[in-house]
């Protein structure tokens, strides 16, 4: 029988992780950043840029948004250096010349993790890479260069989560 929601055995948790989005702002996209961040047990969602919460969000986000924390700033780059100086350790997810595969990474406890994720067309902006200690990226085995940023944040948010359990 298919279970739902309402009748699996899944414990909640949270994880000491914050996910900063850098200029998100597709409405999909945000609220599947809010579904993915419930899944995950994310601590928090930021979401910086232009970013409107309305009625794509919310069907998309199937209401997570009512029980994810979360806040709406400006300024991504502000933000992280604030996490930063709290003692957070930063990791932004993007494919760069230093950036080294997610699923050979050894995420570590001791320290709460920020995991930054980009703008659709952009990335992560390279001020928010150079503020990073570690930039992860997800091996790809097609032709194209990227993916979407949901995807990319489901796969490194598994990656994370599965090392904690």
């Amino acid at each position: 029988m298919q279970l739902t929601h309402y009748n699996t055995l899944f414990k909640s948790r949270k994880f000491p992780v914050v996910l900063v989005s850098d200029n998100v702002t597709n409405a999909a996209n945000v609220g599947s950043l809010f579904r993915i961040s419930d899944a995950f047990g994310v601590e928090k969602l930021i979401l910086c840029g232009e970013v409107s919460l309305g009625r794509k969000v919310t069907k998309t986000s199937r209401s997570t948004e009512k029980t994810v924390p979360y806040e709406l700033q400006n300024s991504a780059l502000q933000v992280v250096k604030n996490l930063k100086e709290e003692g957070y350790q930063i990791l932004a997810i993007e494919i760069a010349d230093i950036s080294q595969p997610i699923h050979t990474y050894q995420f570590s406890a001791e320290k709460p993790i920020v995991l930054i994720v980009g703008d659709e067309i952009l990335g992560v902006s390279e001020n928010l890479l150079k503020l990073s200690d570690e930039i992860l990226h997800i091996e790809m085995f097609g032709e194209n260069s990227s993916m979407n940023v949901a995807q990319a944040t489901n796969i490194a948010l598994y990656e994370l989560t599965k090392q904690f359990l």
